[in-house]
């Protein structure tokens, strides 16, 4: 594949492939923060500005509610017209005015109809804004993560990203939904019952006021109670989903050093957790709702006590009363239901502070505008005096010189930790250099847009990463416009062809993201085939052949030496007697070029290469 390839499907990535998890990361339990969230408030007021141009739509839907709630408030006052109008005529022992009464249900009707279809209206307007906003918060997600540098994946569990990007902003989804739907209704309700309230009688209003003003505080006590277990309930299960990843990818060495017990416990203890935190989450907001409920149910009953005695004096009629018992009744439901989602509001927003952190991390260093381009690349590579750390406490790189001329070989060799993966790294730019210059063709690489320079690499990795498709569609992967005979040249010349003719769909054969039915060798020379396909300038190759027989080593190395033939090849060697043929060895020790040169030129020096070639001697006998 090519570079600019691997940095758009995979973002940033570390040439060895995939890392193992750090102390602290997928292997275990992470430290849980269970603070309230910083700022509810400021983070709902980001989501309502990333509606951007949908504003207009928003607030139609908003105008909908309104209207709706408007009209389906007037509905208790014309009924309670309705039954002043029979008890008058009862009273006064006369007719009732059936035409009169009918015109006021009829009404009635039409109100409640209208208010219903506005009610659909706001309901499919506000669904659409909301699948908007969540397509656009995953687009930037996505975006996000091919902008972040490769030390922010180096100190995240995978695990977490992914809840990032799946789990929290679902919940951000559903948590909007009901905030623009459901709640916005529940307080317009709200607001609209108490003001016909009181139109009606203010005295009764105030009774009904500290019931309101008691659950109000109540369902902000319960829901600030339940923050925290939301907060952990959402962390915990980042942390689970690493632990399923990590043992669903490991699970034949686990069961080889027999860590099944292990894992287990481990993800017990997680599970726990979770379960812990998210029962006592769901256990405090859902007794919101009955509390609610109960207090509720008290204003009810001082307010039917109370409007019987003012009927009884004379000061308020039987229909305004009736009218005031259903504004009463309806004032219980929009204050479960805000009660209710208060706690769902809460947690969304938990989860938005979450996606917003990992849209506001620091991104790479700025692009050069306009980036410098090669108009012929050659290959040329020079690393002059350059300077590197991972940990500004630690030293590694602190002054290291090379050149690869154009079509040369350049292996690396060096114990475990020297540093060369991390020089192909930098070459690469998955890692900014702290000090001195790393030149293309004599151009800064600095001075290059990221993927204008990945564009002229080629890699092949130690871990054959395939994609769920066919194998046609992996092999042309490294070129987006390949032709079919370019496909088939490539899987010729890469020892492809063999093994593909025999696989039951041939080149339409689907692999999964493993490449079950393909041995080790057959994934690797795969990914030898889509590299060679690309054409690339300058090839990186991490040596792959440690883990197959020797046949399919003989095949993968032939098609690893036609891959470099007229091109710049970097090597990370691990076995000597592969590189001797190299046109520059360099060896390194502790993040320092210590020696280079050709094998001959080394073995006559006995120095640090010449001890590692004894070293491996017996081995390769």
């Amino acid at each position: 594949m090519t570079g600019a390839d691997l940095s758009r499907s995979q973002g940033p990535a570390p040439v060895t492939g995939p890392r193992m998890p750090a102390p602290g990361g997928r292997g275990g339990p992470m430290p849980i923060a269970v603070g309230k969230a910083r700022d509810a408030g400021a983070t709902l007021r980001r989501l309502g500005g990333m509606f951007g141009a949908a504003r207009l739509r928003l607030w139609l839907a908003l105008l909908c509610t309104v209207a709706s709630v408007t009209l389906s408030s007037l509905g208790p006052w014309l009924l309670g017209h309705a039954t002043d109008l029979v008890v008058q005529a009862v009273g006064a022992s006369r007719a009732i005015d059936f035409g009169a009464l009918g015109r006021i249900l009829l009404v009635i009707g039409a109100l409640q109809a209208a208010a219903a279809l506005l009610n659909g209206q706001q309901a499919w307007l506000i669904n659409g804004l909301v699948q908007t906003l969540s397509r656009e918060m995953r687009r930037q997600a996505e975006v996000k993560l091919g902008r972040l540098p490769l030390p922010w994946f180096d100190r995240q569990p995978h695990g977490e990203v992914l809840s990032r990007v799946t789990n929290d902003i679902d919940n951000v989804t559903q948590g909007l939904q009901q905030l623009l739907s459901q709640l916005l209704m529940s307080l317009l309700h709200l607001i609209g019952a108490v003001a016909m309230m009181l139109i009606l009688s203010p005295l009764l209003t105030l009774a009904a006021a500290l019931s309101l003003g008691l659950s109000f505080g109540l369902a902000r006590l319960l829901a600030s109670r339940s923050q925290p277990h939301f907060i952990a309930q959402w962390r915990w299960t980042g942390v689970l989903n690493g632990e399923v990843e990590e043992n669903y990818t490991g699970h034949s060495l686990m069961k080889v050093f027999g860590h099944q017990r292990r894992a287990r416990e481990e993800f017990e203890k997680s599970n726990r957790a979770l379960s812990d935190n998210a029962l006592r989450a769901q256990f405090l907001s859902g007794v919101i709702q009955p509390a609610i409920m109960a207090v509720g149910n008290l204003a009810y009953i001082a307010v039917v006590i109370g409007g019987g005695l003012r009927v009884v004096s004379g000061s308020m009629t039987i229909g305004a009363l009736q009218s005031f018992i259903q504004y009463v009744r309806q004032l219980n439901q929009p204050m479960s239901q805000i009660s209710g989602m208060a706690a769902i509001v809460q947690s969304a927003a938990a989860s938005a502070e979450r996606v917003f952190e990992l849209l506001d991390a620091p991104e790479l260093s700025p692009e050069p505008s306009p980036g410098a381009d090669v108009a012929e690349p050659r290959g040329h590579i020079a690393f002059e005096h350059v300077r590197f750390r991972y940990d500004h406490a630690r030293p590694l790189f602190e002054d290291v010189s090379l050149e690869a001329l154009p079509g040369q070989t350049i292996a690396i060799v060096g114990p475990t930790g020297a540093g060369k993966t991390t020089l192909v790294n930098l070459l690469m730019r998955f890692y900014e250099i702290d000090g001195g210059t790393i030149r293309f063709d004599g151009i800064d690489t600095r001075a290059m847009s990221r993927e204008g320079l990945r564009r002229h690499f080629g890699m092949v990795l130690q871990d054959a990463w395939l994609f769920g498709g066919s194998v046609r569609d992996n092999i042309a992967y490294g070129k987006a416009d390949a032709t079919e005979a370019e496909i088939m040249a490539a899987a010729r010349a890469c020892h492809v062809d063999d093994f593909v003719r025999a696989l039951p769909q041939g080149y339409d054969t689907v692999l999964d993201e493993n490449g079950s039915g393909l041995s080790l060798g057959q994934r690797q020379l795969l990914t030898i085939a889509r590299a060679f396909i690309a054409r690339p300038v300058v090839l990186i190759l991490d040596e792959a052949t440690s883990s197959v027989d020797t046949r399919t080593e003989v095949l993968v190395q032939r098609a690893m030496a036609l891959l470099r033939t007229g091109r710049t090849s970097f090597v990370i060697a691990h076995r000597l007697s592969t590189i001797r043929d190299a046109d520059l060895i360099v060896y390194m020790e502790n993040g320092n070029v210590v020696e280079q040169g050709t094998h001959d030129e080394l073995i006559a020096r006995r120095g640090h290469y010449w001890r590692l070639d004894q070293a491996q001697l017996p081995g390769e006998a």
